[in-house]
């Protein structure tokens, strides 16, 4: 931020949490998203203006530690807005809400100031319906159902220990290594041990270089997580206005952000919704999802988790950013504890892009029988677990054998968790998933016997044993 003179507002009034209550004794009007500090520079506050009550009281969000912070301290305004530093200074460094390295290097260079706030009218998207190149992941079960654009939005949605971290962070590894552009990460409220598992593996795939981290972990305050999607957002269009350069972003966790938005809601004793969530919840994620678009300068591709509460699909905090989601990977607990990874529930998860107009008709037509025989397989295995499959039809017998070999075609080996399952990962191209499928769908690999299928990669050594 500039060296400015520094001008009085008022004292501090009252502390509540992440929450201070300026009362203003000055004529001088500070503007929403102003910056406030003490007025004894040996004290580090740094407060943000979120609110004026009975035009004398400002709100104010706490950016820093409260220890230093009393009764009737003088505050002062530094007349500029919230900044993140931005440029290529950040790559290969993560950096806090601050832009404060948090890796144990060295201050930025090579970096510029630039508001969190939008600086510019969002970006027009979503009027160019044709087609658009397709990133390719290498998960099968993502590539296949639920594809990813360039320039689109995919969500990673699952409750509790049901693999979002890891298939994020394979999405992470396997796209980094093919995206000409910058990929920037967004730690929202999530734990320090993933960040630094992130940082280890971007270091091991050597694609560390062309890649930002902004974090806030969960024990920081509600102010700073919420904050931090707004300074990730602002790097995103940095890059993608100032250096005209495709940007691969990730954000672990959005439901985070909504939490941290509905702890400051609280104890601004603002009125929630119906659900307890704070009423301006779709403001929010909406202020943020729609900053993240591409423009004619470049692309804004992001891939986002949210966590599920209690595995509520219909909880406000859930249903809020799924809108903005191109593709919505939904995971499910029962194919978790069934042991079948990445748990992906086949039927739930769900892709726009899956239309004759913007992915090719092999590609269509593979992805709509196979749908149509996975909700077979679904009714039939009902039904096996009562009466067992001895007892179906002959040609509901093999309608449920194929569906099972589909579902276990889908499981994968990942890379970035080989030393904790022992097997060595596998990336499979589009083109050899849809060809797989296709056999599997009219019956190429009916002798093949269904475990066969589980955790490989392309299904080219079974074809020897079916002729």
């Amino acid at each position: 931020m500039e060296n400015i003179t520094k001008q009085f507002v008022g004292r501090v009034h009252e502390i509540r949490g992440q929450i201070v209550i300026v009362h203003r004794e000055s004529e001088y009007l500070p503007s929403l998203g102003e910056v406030l500090s003490a007025q004894d520079e040996k004290i580090i506050v740094r407060l943000e203006v979120h609110s004026y009550r009975d035009r004398d009281f400002l709100y104010c969000l706490l950016l820093s530690s409260k220890e230093d912070l009393y009764r009737y301290l003088r505050i002062v305004t530094e007349g500029v807005a919230l900044s993140i530093p931005a440029g290529k200074g950040v790559l290969g460094r993560a950096i806090n809400f601050y832009g404060e390295p948090v890796d144990g290097g060295e201050a930025l260079t090579d970096v510029t100031n630039r508001p969190i706030r939008p600086v510019a009218a969002p970006a027009s998207f979503g009027a160019d319906s044709g087609p658009r190149a397709l990133l390719e992941t290498g998960i099968k079960i993502i590539d296949f159902f639920t594809p990813v654009a360039k320039g689109g939005k995919l969500g990673l949605v699952g409750g509790a220990g049901v693999g979002k971290t890891a298939l994020m962070t394979e999405i992470i590894r396997n796209l980094n290594a093919t995206h000409e552009g910058v990929t920037l990460f967004a730690g929202i409220g999530e734990r320090i041990r993933e960040g630094h598992e992130l940082w280890e593996s971007l270091k091991a795939t050597k694609t560390l270089f062309k890649t930002a981290l902004i974090v806030a972990h969960i024990n920081e305050n509600a102010a700073v997580r919420f904050k931090v999607a707004e300074a990730a957002a602002a790097l995103a269009e940095y890059f993608r206005d100032e250096e005209k350069t495709d940007v691969l972003i990730f954000a672990d966790n959005i439901f985070r952000f909504v939490q941290a938005g509905n702890e400051l809601s609280t104890l601004l004793e603002e009125i929630p919704s119906e659900f307890g969530y704070q009423s301006t919840l779709e403001t929010e994620v909406a202020r943020f999802e729609n900053r993240l678009a591409s423009n004619h300068r470049a692309s804004i591709s992001s891939i986002q988790t949210v966590y599920v509460p209690a595995d509520e699909l219909a909880d406000p905090a859930v249903s809020a950013p799924l809108k903005y989601f191109e593709s919505v990977v939904v995971l499910s607990r029962d194919m978790s504890q069934e042991g079948m990874y990445p748990a992906i529930d086949l039927l739930k998860s769900k892709s726009t892009l899956l239309d004759r107009g913007r992915i090719d008709d092999r590609h269509f037509e593979a992805a709509t029988t196979a749908a149509a025989l996975l909700d077979q397989y679904e009714r039939l295995a009902r039904v096996v677990t009562i009466i067992g499959a001895n007892e179906l039809s002959l040609q509901d017998k093999t309608t449920y054998e194929r569906g099972l070999r589909l579902r276990n075609y889908m499981t994968q080996p990942f890379f970035t968790l080989e030393a904790q399952t022992g097997q060595p990962g596998v990336f499979v191209q589009r083109t050899d998933i849809i060809t797989d499928v296709k056999s599997i769908v009219e019956g190429r690999f009916d002798s093949v016997p269904p475990e066969k299928f589980l955790y490989i990669g392309n299904a080219e050594h079974l074809v020897p044993k079916i002729s």
